[in-house]
């Protein structure tokens, strides 16, 4: 005898497993889910090399008696391994920005524009304002998250190495990968690329245009950084030992001066028969540097950060201006 009909359940009408993501949220999921497996793989990656490349710079330093040894005793070889090591990855997360310009901000509205998936949108019942704010806000939380974390982790590894770690911070690829300039950068070269991707019809010449134009913006940030505070002066005779305050400063320029304090530049009477005699006729008596302090980093950084950050708010204003009174 067969079992009652309605004890049967068809394999065809079992009930669908709900989503996690429903709406705009599901539909940029899988339209952007390229950029999300590979910013998340970035962020897996990148984090697991800082990792094992922090615990390998340890394990040389400690096999070499550091801390307890003086850095200055230490192998050179493993001072200049520990700080190009640094410099390097520094470097490489200091391209990030220009990445997420390229990849992620510039083919964000032009591909959209390319393939007429904008003009779908508009002939649906979600309205275009809400579809474009998504699209914004998606790929800058997709900028921001990997940068942040990676940065922090860097942060972590630089500090890690204590003295040895490159002492020109200012200059090289450290005050651009550490604290808010990364991910503050990341986002405006993002907003940057969305921008020129809706001015553009097309995804090449909007990735093309974004390259050059963040890379020339993140190059002139670069010469710029000078200015984002005060440089400290210090005076002590001259020919004397260096005092301890300079150690591990970033020197912005170096004077001779007199007691009253003018100033002379560094080569003055250094071609003069008698040098001495000719420092003493001028009165100049001590060495004169000007420099930024370890303890300015944080506070020069967040002045950039906040920059990148005001110029992010005018793109992304001016993209959504542009398009609430035109059409994608």
């Amino acid at each position: 005898m067969s079992a009652p009909a309605e004890g049967l359940t068809r394999p065809d009408t079992a009930p669908a497993r709900p989503r996690r993501l429903r709406g705009l949220a599901w539909l940029l999921a899988r339209q952007h889910r390229t950029a999300l497996i590979t910013c998340a793989a970035l962020t897996v990656l990148g984090s697991a090399w800082i990792l094992y490349q922090r615990a390998a710079m340890l394990d040389t330093l400690h096999a070499t008696g550091w801390p307890v040894t003086s850095p200055h005793a230490l192998d050179s070889a493993v001072h200049n391994r520990a700080a190009n090591e640094l410099d390097s990855f520094g470097g490489t997360l200091g391209f990030l920005p220009v990445l997420f310009g390229v990849l992620l901000g510039a083919p964000l509205i032009s591909a959209d524009r390319e393939h007429g998936t904008a003009r779908l949108v508009a002939t649906q019942s979600v309205p275009r304002s809400r579809w474009l704010l998504w699209k914004l806000c998606s790929a800058l939380v997709l900028a921001a998250v990997p940068t942040g974390i990676l940065s922090l982790l860097y942060r972590w590894w630089w500090h890690s190495a204590g003295p040895l770690a490159p002492e020109d911070w200012l200059n090289g690829p450290v005050f651009g990968a550490t604290g808010p300039v990364l991910v503050s950068a990341a986002l405006f070269c993002t907003s940057l690329g969305i921008t020129i991707g809706a001015m553009a019809r097309r995804s090449l010449p909007a990735m093309v245009a974004t390259f050059f134009t963040a890379s020339a913006a993140l190059f002139a940030a670069g010469l710029l950084r000078e200015r984002l505070a005060t440089p400290r002066t210090l005076a002590y005779p001259l020919g004397s030992t260096q005092p301890a305050a300079l150690d591990h400063v970033v020197q912005v320029d170096q004077w001779i001066g007199t007691a009253s304090g003018r100033l002379y530049g560094w080569g003055t009477c250094v071609h003069d028969s008698s040098p001495e005699g000719c420092r003493a006729s001028l009165g100049i008596v001590n060495s004169v540097w000007e420099y930024f302090g370890t303890d300015q980093m944080a506070g020069m950084q967040w002045t950039a950060a906040g920059i990148f950050l005001g110029l992010s708010a005018l793109l992304v204003g001016a993209f959504l201006r542009r398009a609430r009174h035109s059409a994608l």
